[in-house]
C-alpha cells in the first residue's frame, strides 16, 4: 500500500470541521507536512508509531488513573501526525487568550477586596458566595504585583463553523504542559528536519519563561531567590509533569514534609541545614496546602504556610483561591467580565451555558438532553459528565435525581462537534476529535503564551471526550507560519 492510498481512504464527516481537509482537498498549511511524509512508506510510518510508544515507555512518560483497575500508571498515548494551526489562527487564539487572562485576574483581585461586580450588579452575590472555591481566608489579602493567575490552561474547541470556543479555564494546577513539551521533543526525533522546514514555532522557551516569572515574585533583594516545586508525591496523576518541569528549570521538588514554617518564613530542609524558600510552585489544592487553616488532615502541606503567605515572605503560584474564577457556573459570565472591566468586546467565542439552579434552564436542559452534555461545576477530567446523546432514559433520570439534590453544582451546555484531525491508527490515518490547551504565563512584565499547546486527541471512534483519564490521548501542535 502507497501512502497515498493511505492518504484516500481518510474519510471526513459533512457537519465536522475538518482541520485538514475541505471538500476532500487538503489544505495549504497542511501541504508541507504532507508531502514530506508521501516520501516515507506506509511501512516505515508504523516503525515511527511503534518507536514512538517504545520511547514513550522507556522514558516514563505516564499519567495515572485512581479508578482503573489495570494499575495506576500509564503510558500517555502519542498519535505521531502533529495537529497544524495557521499563524493567522494562531493571532486570534493569542489576543483572545491574553484578553481573557486579563480580565479574570482582575475579577479575582476585585472579588477578593471590592467586590464592584457584585455592587453593580453583574455577577450575582449567591453565585460567588455559594462556589466551594470561593476562599474567605483570601479575602482583603493583597497577591505580589496583583497576579492571581500566574499559570493558566484555556481548553479551546473549535464547532462545525471553524470557530474557536473557549471551552472552560484552568485557574488552579493546570496540568498537561509537559507533555506539550515532550510531543515536541517526540516529533523531533521520528521526523527529523521536518519541522525547520515547515517553519514550526518553538516551544521550548515555556521553563525558561516560568522560571524567570517565578523567580520575579520574591519579595527578598536577593540575586538567586529560592524556587521550589511543591509536589503532592508519587501517586498524584501530574507526577511525571512535577518532576520534568523541576528538572528543566532546575528547582528543587519537594513534599511538604520537606519544608517548615518558622517565625513566617518558608524554610527547605537539606543537608546543610534550613534555607529559606522565596517561591512555591504548588501543585498541590488549596484545602491541603495549609493544615491549620484549611484541610486539618492534610500531610500534603506545610503547617503555617498560609500565615507565611500572607504575611508577605513567600509567593505561592497560582494565589490560593483562585479556584472561584474557574467554577464552571462563573463561566458564562466571562464575556461580561471582559466588557465590565477592559471595555472591550471577547475575542473568543463562548459555548452557552445553562446553570440547572435555575428552573426554566433545568426544564430546557431534561426536554432537550439528547443534544446536551451536563457537568459538574468543579469536576475536571471528564468525571462526572452526562453526554445526553449516549445514554439510556434510566441514565438520565438517575442524573437528574442527583442534579435535583444540588443544582447549584451541575451546568449544561449543547453538545458540539468538536473539529477533527488527522490520526495514525491501526495503521490507518483517521480522524478524530480534538481539543487545545494553550498554556499562558502571566508576570510582572506581562502576559506570554508560547505558540502551541496541548492537543488532546479521543482516540476512540466517534468519540468526544478527549481527556486521558477517559482514553483520550494527545499530539504534537504546530503554529506555521
Amino acid at each position: 500500500m502507497s501512502f497515498a492510498s493511505l492518504l484516500s481512504e481518510y474519510s471526513t464527516h459533512p457537519n465536522i470541521w475538518d482541520e485538514m481537509c475541505l471538500k476532500g482537498e487538503i489544505r495549504s498549511h497542511y501541504k508541507v507536512f504532507f508531502e514530506t511524509l508521501s516520501q516515507i512508506s506506509p511501512e516505515d510510518l508504523v516503525k515511527k508509531d511503534e518507536l514512538a510508544k517504545k520511547l514513550f515507555m522507556s522514558q516514563g512518560i505516564t499519567f495515572t488513573v485512581y479508578s482503573d483497575g489495570e494499575g495506576i500508571e500509564k503510558i500517555f498515548p502519542f498519535d505521531i501526525i502533529p495537529r497544524i494551526i495557521t499563524a493567522a489562527e494562531w493571532t486570534q487564539i493569542d489576543s483572545g487568550i491574553k484578553q481573557r487572562i486579563k480580565a479574570l485576574n482582575i475579577f479575582l483581585r476585585d472579588i477578593y477586596h471590592d467586590q464592584f461586580i457584585i455592587k453593580d450588579g453583574v455577577i450575582p452575590a449567591g453565585l460567588i458566595h455559594s462556589c466551594p472555591n470561593f476562599l474567605r481566608e483570601m479575602v482583603g489579602v493583597d497577591v505580589p504585583f496583583d497576579i492571581y493567575t500566574h499559570i493558566s490552561g484555556i481548553d479551546l474547541i473549535r464547532d462545525s463553523d471553524g470557530s474557536f470556543y473557549v471551552l472552560e479555564d484552568n485557574l488552579r494546577t493546570p496540568s498537561g504542559v509537559s507533555y506539550m513539551l515532550e510531543n515536541r521533543s517526540m516529533t523531533y526525533r521520528i521526523f527529523p528536519g521536518i519541522l525547520p522546514k515547515s517553519n514550526v514555532r518553538s516551544v521550548k522557551d515555556y521553563p525558561d519563561l516560568l522560571l524567570k516569572n517565578l523567580l520575579s515574585l520574591s519579595n527578598r533583594q536577593k540575586s538567586e531567590p529560592t524556587v521550589v516545586l511543591l509536589t503532592p508525591g508519587i501517586y498524584n496523576s501530574a507526577y511525571f509533569e512535577h518532576t520534568t518541569l523541576a528538572r528543566l528549570m532546575g528547582i528543587e521538588l519537594v513534599e511538604g514534609r520537606d519544608l517548615v514554617v518558622d517565625n513566617a518564613k518558608v524554610y527547605m530542609k537539606t543537608t546543610a541545614g534550613l534555607k529559606q524558600v522565596d517561591v512555591i510552585y504548588r501543585r498541590v489544592d488549596d484545602e491541603f496546602i495549609d493544615p491549620l487553616i484549611f484541610n486539618p488532615n492534610s500531610i500534603l502541606g506545610v503547617s503555617g504556610l498560609y500565615y507565611a503567605y500572607r504575611k508577605g515572605n513567600v509567593a505561592i503560584v497560582n494565589a490560593p483561591g483562585n479556584g472561584v474564577a474557574d467554577d464552571k457556573a462563573v463561566y458564562p459570565f466571562v464575556p461580561h467580565m471582559i466588557k465590565y472591566y477592559l471595555n472591550e468586546e471577547p475575542i473568543l467565542k463562548t459555548v452557552p451555558t445553562y446553570g440547572m439552579d435555575d428552573p426554566e434552564h433545568f426544564q430546557h436542559v431534561f426536554s432537550n438532553i439528547s443534544r446536551m452534555v451536563i457537568k459538574k461545576t468543579n469536576e475536571s477530567g471528564g468525571y462526572g459528565m452526562l453526554m445526553g446523546h449516549a445514554v439510556t432514559e434510566k441514565e438520565v433520570n438517575q442524573y437528574r435525581k442527583e442534579v435535583e439534590k444540588n443544582p447549584r453544582h451541575f451546568i449544561a451546555q449543547p453538545i458540539i462537534s468538536l473539529s477533527s484531525v488527522p490520526c495514525f491508527i491501526n495503521n490507518k490515518i483517521q480522524p478524530r476529535h480534538v481539543d487545545l490547551r494553550p498554556f499562558a504565563l502571566n508576570g510582572p512584565q506581562g502576559i506570554e503564551i508560547v505558540p502551541g499547546g496541548l492537543t488532546r486527541v479521543a482516540l476512540r471512534e466517534g468519540s468526544l471526550v478527549v481527556n486521558s483519564s477517559q482514553g483520550g490521548g494527545s499530539k504534537d501542535t504546530w503554529i506555521v507560519g
